[in-house]
């Protein structure tokens, strides 16, 4: 069996879906609140943080700060 990393299988999982398969993937695993869906959550992540500009980033970080506290 080949060896596989997450990032790797997650973006291969969805490699094929539309932005509204991926917002229904997104959606659901928040709403059922699946420990297993983190790491896939986290992989989307880590591709918006890679790709978004200084703007984003700083928008993404003041949406999590005022929901942590």
């Amino acid at each position: 069996m080949k060896n596989i990393s997450i990032r790797d299988y997650i973006k291969e999982s969805f490699k094929e879906d539309n932005e509204s398969e991926i917002k229904e993937s997104i959606e659901d695993s928040i709403k059922e609140g699946l420990e297993e869906a983190l790491p896939g959550l986290g992989v989307f992540m880590e591709i918006i943080w890679k790709n978004a500009d200084e703007e984003l980033k700083n928008k993404l970080l003041e949406i999590l700060k005022a929901h942590l506290n």
